[in-house]
């Protein structure tokens, strides 16, 4: 009994994409190209961006403590 993916027209049975798959996608194929490219752009650009953001940062306006705090001991009673 054949189940699955055996029962599509769209792959063979050696899991290939058949020829009505491959005419079934190619109105697609540059569209989702572009879009895909964008998206890789869109994200590599936000990183970058972030990454120069943040490292022109100086925290100048972060006040470090010259020493640390000596821990206070509690009374006994």
């Amino acid at each position: 009994m054949a189940t699955g993916i055996f029962n599509s027209t769209y792959y063979g049975k050696d899991y290939r994409a058949g020829a009505a798959l491959l005419r079934a996608r190619r109105p697609y194929l540059v569209k989702n190209a572009l879009t895909g490219l964008s998206l890789v752009a869109f994200t590599i650009s936000v990183y970058a961006y972030t990454i120069r953001a943040v490292g022109q940062e100086e925290f100048a306006d972060v006040k470090v403590p010259d020493a640390p705090a000596a821990p206070k001991q509690q009374e006994q009673k």
